[in-house]
């Protein structure tokens, strides 16, 4: 019997929607891949180049070889769209207090064992209900809703490269942002292809060591950090996010290496979001993050000179605000994902004028 998961979506988002619960034949020719001998395919949009034979799929699941072309399961079909607040992606120098187009298919490159969207992120499209929306009407509900921004998130972006990239290609045209939040575990000719389109990109750097990649992930360390580099060097607006788990990527020596390499290899002006982890999927015997510990890297990142630091997932605290690197003063109010107060103008800080990196305009 299919798992059907209902996913919760804005009544408000579109009216009216095609439901669907069984896939059609996928259509969407993939890019970036190769043609081999005996009609298997190698795809090359991620690190882990999946040779896929005649019928199969590659490891995330929306890869198919159909007859000796690989083509994308989940084009056109999310599994969760819903309004959202900028803040919960989280972006915090990216068009803060407006909403966003969030969106989300089946299907990953990594297993993450703390996977918060594991209902997604660790199904096949046949699994789960789907709303048929094309990339043109996608663009159109943003538009009609008066949304700036379509973000692909919940599940890995990487995964359902094809629809990201259709949608993106006509939301810049349109004026609507594009952002996406990813593992940064895509290949680099797909990624610069991918960033022409793009507006802003959210990654998880999930730990600074290979054994926690591996263990925890079954990714790779080495080709996040190339994405970062990328991502940076290309000017698209980028923040980190490292969710600290307790006892496996909390040591603070590990986090002390992992901001300088920030600081030295990105500069000292990309957010760096420390959130917290609360048990899920695989990790549930795992204690939540304790907020001295997040304290404590909060510190050590801002003694190494990054200048925009921030601690997530504890509503409330006063660290999820933004400060002026220059003044010091409270530039950004957040409460959670709720913006109380803005003194930034015309980017830079209201007190004492210092230019605050960021997007602040559509």
């Amino acid at each position: 019997m299919k798992l059907l998961l209902f996913v919760f979506i804005s009544l408000l988002v579109f009216s009216p929607l095609i439901f669907s619960t069984e896939q059609e034949a996928p259509t969407r020719e993939a890019l970036f891949y190769q043609k081999l001998r005996g009609g298997a395919v190698k795809c090359e949009i991620c690190f882990r180049k999946c040779v896929i034979s005649r019928g199969r799929r590659g490891f995330c699941r929306n890869k198919q070889n159909v007859g000796g072309k690989l083509v994308n399961t989940v084009h056109s079909s999310p599994s969760a769209v819903h309004i959202d607040p900028i803040e919960k992606e989280p972006m915090h120098h990216f068009l803060p207090g407006s909403n966003m187009l969030a969106v989300g298919t089946a299907g990953c490159n990594f297993t993450c064992r703390h996977c918060q969207n594991w209902h997604l992120s660790q199904s096949s499209v046949e699994d789960l209900q789907t709303y048929k929306l094309s990339p043109e009407e996608l663009v159109r509900i943003a538009k009609r809703k008066g949304l700036p921004t379509i973000s692909f998130t919940y599940n890995e972006a990487t995964s359902f490269y094809e629809y990201v990239y259709d949608v993106a290609k006509i939301a810049k045209r349109e004026g609507v942002n594009i952002i996406w939040h990813s593992n940064g575990t895509m290949a680099r000719e797909p990624l610069l292809e991918l960033l022409k389109y793009t507006d802003g990109v959210a990654v998880d750097l999930k730990g600074f060591t290979a054994q926690f990649y591996r263990e925890i992930t079954s990714g790779e360390l080495e080709p996040v950090l190339e994405t970062l580099k990328t991502i940076k060097e290309s000017g698209v607006w980028l923040e980190i996010v490292y969710l600290v788990i307790t006892d496996h990527n909390d040591n603070m020596e590990d986090i002390r290496k992992m901001c300088v390499w920030v600081k030295e290899n990105l500069g000292p002006d990309v957010p760096l979001h420390f959130s917290r982890f609360f048990p899920n999927y695989r990790l549930t015997s795992v204690a939540a993050t304790s907020i001295k510990t997040l304290e404590d890297a909060y510190k050590i990142a801002r003694d190494i000179g990054i200048n925009y630091v921030s601690i997530g997932n504890v509503p409330g605290h006063k660290k999820n605000s933004t400060f002026c690197p220059e003044c010091d003063r409270r530039l950004i109010h957040r409460v959670h994902f709720g913006i109380l107060e803005n003194n930034i103008r015309d980017g830079r800080c209201r007190f004492c004028k210092h230019t605050i990196a960021g997007v602040w305009e559509k």
